[in-house]
């Protein structure tokens, strides 16, 4: 029984060591397959369309941590996302940088390098500056933690309200309450039937006037036309996101172009090919051995 690989060649190229040297075949690619029936498992980020080619298909292994995009599941077969330990601080440090940079006003002082103005927009301190993370699981956790020990006031928001140690968090009924109390509002969460557009008009309403935002959650999560509205308003002061709403936005659309927003193409991390394979194998494991099978998705949930 083999995996089927569909992905970037130069991840193959780390893979098949890896899967060589554990002694599960690895075919890269649909054209190198010969028999439907070798193939158990799916390595990929888009599966084929039509999986029932494949009779002995027991999983498909999604090579990156996000799912949203993947379809439902033939029966009885499991999807898996990725788990590898550099994503979560891969995360929190670009949401570290984020916040810091919102916090200090970098994108004023980005707009004003253009015309070289000398200009002091005022500095805040964090402990003052009451930062909100919806999403609280494991690279959440990590972010509160993090941004806590730098001074600021963190609190975190999940619809069940999961304990983190020494961080506030509120549940799904008390979404007001968080977002009344937040300066600047981090999105972590994973993009579900619940979570599409939740940051939207009425999200930002119930945000205190001046909020800053900090999106790294699904770019369906957001939306645009609601948050130039907020914008325009004044009551979003500045965001800096690395999802959005198309993605990748068009060349022509507002926000590259707005001094008050900051733009980056989806990088807050990428998944260690090496890290990556191991996760494969440890799933491929787990379903010979009849184990807890790591990174397991519901796709009820979505995650």
């Amino acid at each position: 029984m083999a995996l089927l690989y569909i992905s970037l060649p130069d991840r193959a190229a780390v893979w098949q060591p890896i899967f060589d040297a554990a002694g599960v075949p690895m075919i890269i690619g649909e054209e190198a397959v010969l028999d439907p029936a070798e193939v158990t498992y799916i390595a990929c980020w888009q599966p084929p369309v039509d999986l029932s080619i494949y009779p002995n298909l027991k999983a498909v292994i999604c090579v990156a941590a996000g799912v949203d995009h993947m379809p439902p599941m033939p029966e009885g077969v499991v999807l898996t996302r990725t788990i590898a330990s550099s994503i979560a601080p891969m995360v929190r440090d670009w949401v570290v940088m984020a916040t810091l940079m919102l916090h200090r006003q970098m994108p004023a002082y980005i707009e004003q390098a253009k015309t070289g103005t000398w200009k002091s927009q005022g500095i805040q301190s964090s402990q003052s500056r009451r930062v909100g993370i919806m999403g609280m699981g494991r690279i959440g956790a990590l972010t509160a933690q993090t941004l806590s020990s730098l001074g600021f006031d963190v609190a975190g928001w999940s619809r069940s309200g999961t304990h983190v140690d020494s961080i506030d968090v509120y549940g799904a009924e008390d979404l007001p309450a968080f977002l009344q109390r937040t300066d600047l509002l981090v999105c972590l969460l994973p993009l579900t039937k619940e979570t599409r557009g939740i940051l939207g008009q009425d999200a930002f309403n119930q945000l205190p006037a001046g909020a800053m935002l900090v999106h790294a959650g699904r770019g369906g999560q957001l939306d645009m036309k609601a948050l130039k509205s907020a914008l325009d308003s004044g009551q979003i002061h500045s965001v800096m996101m690395d999802v959005t709403n198309p993605e990748p936005l068009p060349a022509d659309h507002w926000a590259w172009t707005d001094p008050r927003v900051i733009i980056t193409p989806h990088v807050g991390s990428v998944t260690d090919y090496a890290e990556g394979a191991e996760h494969a194998l440890n799933v491929i494991r787990a379903l010979r051995s009849g184990e807890d099978i790591p990174g397991l998705v519901d796709q009820s949930r979505g995650y």
